[in-house]
């Protein structure tokens, strides 16, 4: 089938590649020319593995192409908009400028029998806003909202663990007559046609959940909502062990035990970050206080602000390991990317306490395996050394921010000592064996542990 992707930042990217991938005839458009100029050559501009062989794969076989010219979607079957969605300026609310953009660019190249789907994240009540738009030129839109984690971005999309569509129904119908017969027919064809693109994934017995638009836009973000919520809940527990001696780790496994619960997400630290869950979960808050219902995700705002206390937390560690202050104290930051196999720092703790301690006169000195260059365009101020052992040299202490195996696994605290001045360890994702790193004369401080 041919495809157009409409923006191709991490989401687009990553989906135009992985349809080809599977076979499809696919066009990546986008505005951003030197963007376009490096996809076309292969090249990611951003670091996800498994990306680069499928985009050179993709290329090469001819089935994958980028441009700027938005006319080049014409004649595709399918249209995925997948551009940003981010937190406005002055507010918590999406700002969906580029949504409406890509969507009015598309909408003098769409035919009847066209299908546009959505799959950014977007307030609840946006694709029903937008259908009416597409409408008029005989094409249906549909939401297709994606569930990719960075670092699993292309098995995420090329094998899911579940495809959901919100298709028109005959409560939200805006085609045709209006009737339920004729909004159950096109919504019918829609969701189909996605199976026919999902082909690989259908055929194994993924599940395929056909829905409303609302219901569809809400999966995405109460997705995320109950992942963000169930992160500031742990770390909400490390912050009761720290005063009462009890060890947030193994509270972690043993309420995990619990199969209504589960152990993944109950990993105390710094929190979350990125592109993702803090925007969303604010926007998700903004959307609900516009809707009337501000009080059923009220305690999201919390949720939000125990992420951003353990932040502090982590500081405050590294300044009471220091005898009270970090003026100037060489402190080596381990990891910049707000997560392990990513290069994005939009939002990242690991940035975040780096910088703090940079204001509170310390010299930092950052390392990261693939973060480095993202991270010195937005923070000059601060060093950043590529090597790790180079880094560690000289520190009077060390904190893990980003739990990179070359941290967790393969950086002994023996070989640390061996570069490092002075014996301060804090470990703001609980990632490191204690015991062995007091054993090997460090002080270990870890996110909610004795």
């Amino acid at each position: 089938m041919r495809l157009s992707v409409i923006g191709c930042g991490y989401l687009g990217a990553v989906h135009a590649a992985a349809m080809a991938s599977i076979g499809h005839d696919v066009v990546g458009i986008d505005v951003d020319e030197r963007k376009i100029e490096s996809l076309s050559k292969g090249e990611a501009p951003f670091f996800e593995p498994g990306l680069p062989e499928i985009l050179a794969e993709g290329i090469a076989s001819g089935r994958l192409r980028f441009t700027t010219d938005m006319a080049e979607a014409r004649g595709a079957k399918v249209h995925f908009v997948g551009v940003g969605t981010p937190q406005q300026r002055d507010s918590y609310a999406a700002d969906l400028t580029y949504v409406n953009a890509a969507i009015d660019g598309l909408l003098p190249y769409l035919e009847p029998g066209d299908l546009v789907a959505g799959k950014s994240t977007v307030p609840v009540g946006t694709a029903a806003d937008l259908a009416e738009r597409v409408a008029p030129t005989g094409a249906t839109l549909v939401w297709n909202p994606e569930f990719l984690r960075e670092g699993f971005a292309v098995k995420d999309t090329v094998d899911p663990d579940r495809l959901v569509v919100g298709v028109p129904t005959s409560t939200g119908s805006v085609s045709g007559s209006g009737s339920t017969t004729d909004s159950v027919d096109e919504g019918e064809r829609a969701a189909q046609i996605l199976r026919e693109v999902y082909h690989p994934s259908v055929a194994k017995g993924t599940p395929f959940i056909v829905t409303d638009y609302a219901t569809a836009e809400l999966v995405k973000v109460s997705a995320n909502a109950f992942l963000a919520t169930k992160i500031s809940f742990i770390n909400a527990m490390a912050e009761i062990a720290e005063v009462t001696g009890a060890d947030v780790t193994t509270l972690a496994d043993a309420i995990g035990h619990d199969v209504r619960i589960g152990r993944r997400f109950l990993g105390a630290g710094i929190g979350f970050g990125g592109g993702c869950l803090p925007k969303d979960i604010r926007a998700f808050s903004a959307r609900a206080e516009e809707l009337g219902r501000g009080e059923s995700v009220a305690f999201l705002r919390e949720v939000d602000a125990i992420n951003l206390r353990r932040r502090d937390r982590a500081v405050d560690l590294v300044v009471a390991g220091l005898g009270g202050a970090v003026f100037k104290k060489n402190i080596t930051v381990l990891g910049a990317a707000f997560k392990p196999h990513s290069d994005d720092i939009r939002d990242s703790p690991a940035l975040d306490v780096a910088v703090r301690l940079h204001g509170l006169g310390a010299w930092v000195t950052i390392t990261d395996p693939a973060a480095i260059e993202n991270a010195q365009r937005l923070h000059p101020q601060l060093n950043y050394v590529a090597d790790r052992d180079e880094a560690l040299r000289g520190a009077d202490a060390v904190i893990v921010v980003t739990e990179w195996d070359e941290y967790r696994r393969e950086l002994s605290p023996e070989h640390a000592a061996s570069l490092a001045t002075g014996r301060v360890v804090v470990d703001g994702r609980n990632c490191l064996d204690a015991a062995a790193w007091r054993a090997a004369g460090w002080e270990y401080y870890g996110m909610g542990r004795p």
